[in-house]
């Protein structure tokens, strides 16, 4: 990697820390409150390009802008919501998005009802992973929250209903049921998959519904929870035939013809999310872990195909507050797949490299000012898991074909008032 590449990177850091400024103000006797964000990242690898950024070339491909406004409207009532842009390589396109739109009534503790563009309360940092102030890391573990799906996880257009238990001696229990509608971007990862594939979809998303069981123990700083979340999502749009992709040609032409076009679609068969997690907090040290086990059914290619992915992820992180603007951190993040395609062989052997990811990450952060940070990377990774699912690692990126191993520098500076 040349000096030039690395100064040009953490020169990012030049950011004006003045942007920071406090834009509250009353309307109608109503205190509201306005806040944003913004982040600009780089990113080198040695081979693999990831994110669909041209990394091995050294890209700065890498940005997301937010402004939220919130008010209380009552002791019980609030409002609020946030509209978000970005752009990830060939991922965000700058097409911009209302986050998350919520009107929130509690009633008691124990009982509260949310409503609008809802965050999903999914895991241990789901409903904050776009406050990256809050998280030591440039990119959370992808194997549990990645990038190119985080606009199909963030909200749901519906309903909470969430409280606040007292187990008395034995701590207290949150919980979070939802139900609602997932819509994709036709910018996120899983529609740029299918692109390669000779299928375009212009609308993706479904039913969601789930519920989230969050134990904050009588030991100070513990946490533990797990989640469940089920989906009806379908796809719509057209797809091609093309050499690349010969069971288009058997839909929409028999006869093997290439460059057919036709109305095409996919639809769930069994769609569900299982998570598991736990967080220990103690002066400066934060230990976080969590296991996902993701399974999807889907009847693609206008009934012709049964595609299922059994997807299992998991991370142990860790992370200390050296002083009050250095903090280091690190984890291990692990993803594997195994998947069936119609009448094709089962690919179970989760030991090739296409079939797993396993992240080793070391992290320093520093925090320039209150309200400005950088964030220094290194990821170690084995594996790629190219199949069915998003993973960060795409074909039309690689021309040249996978390497096993990737080396990946992140350099991410952000700020936010």
């Amino acid at each position: 990697m040349s000096f030039k590449i690395v100064t040009l990177a953490i020169a990012l850091s030049a950011v004006p820390g003045a942007m920071y400024a406090q834009f509250d103000f009353s309307l109608d006797g109503k205190q509201i409150q306005v806040h944003s964000f913004a982040s600009q990242g780089f990113a080198y690898s040695n081979d693999n390009n990831y994110l669909t950024m041209k990394t091995s070339q050294g890209s700065f491909a890498m940005t997301d802008v937010g402004i939220n406004v919130s008010t209380q409207l009552t002791d019980k009532f609030h409002v609020g919501a946030q509209f978000y842009d970005h752009n990830v390589g060939n991922l965000g396109h700058w097409e911009p998005q209302l986050d998350w739109a919520t009107a929130d009534y509690r009633f008691k503790d124990w009982f509260g009802i949310r409503a609008g563009k809802v965050k999903t309360v999914i895991g241990l940092h789901n409903d904050t992973q776009d406050f990256g102030f809050l998280h030591t890391f440039a990119l959370l573990p992808q194997s549990i929250y990645p990038v190119d799906l985080r606009d199909a996880y963030i909200a749901h257009t519906g309903g909470d209903i969430y409280g606040t238990l007292s187990l008395k001696s034995l701590g207290s229990l949150a919980y979070t049921v939802y139900a609602g509608h997932r819509q994709d971007s036709l910018y996120g990862g899983y529609i740029y998959l299918l692109q390669d594939r000779g299928v375009n979809y212009t609308t993706y998303g479904g039913l969601q519904y789930g519920a989230d069981l969050r134990w904050n123990t009588p030991l100070k700083g513990l946490v533990a929870g797990i989640s469940r979340m089920n989906q009806d999502t379908k796809g719509s749009g057209t797809a091609v035939c093309t050499a690349a992709t010969p069971v288009n040609c058997a839909v929409y032409n028999p006869k093997g013809g290439a460059g057919v076009s036709a109305p095409d679609e996919e639809h769930s068969k069994k769609d569900w999310t299982n998570q598991f997690y736990g967080e220990y907090a103690i002066g400066n040290l934060k230990i976080d872990a969590e296991y996902r086990r993701y399974y999807r059914d889907v009847i693609a290619w206008n009934d012709l195909l049964d595609v299922w992915s059994d997807n299992r992820g998991w991370y142990v992180s860790g992370s200390y507050r050296l002083s009050r603007r250095f903090e280091v951190g690190s984890y291990y993040s692990a993803l594997s797949t195994a998947y069936k395609r119609g009448s094709l062989p089962a690919s179970l052997d989760t030991s090739l490299p296409g079939n797993h990811i396993h992240d080793k990450v070391v992290t320093a952060r520093v925090d320039l000012t209150k309200f400005w940070d950088v964030k220094v990377e290194g990821h170690f990774m084995d594996g790629y898991n190219n199949n069915q699912y998003p993973a960060g690692f795409y074909a039309p990126d690689n021309p040249q074909g996978f390497q096993p191993k990737t080396n990946l520098l992140i350099v991410r500076t952000g700020w936010y008032f």
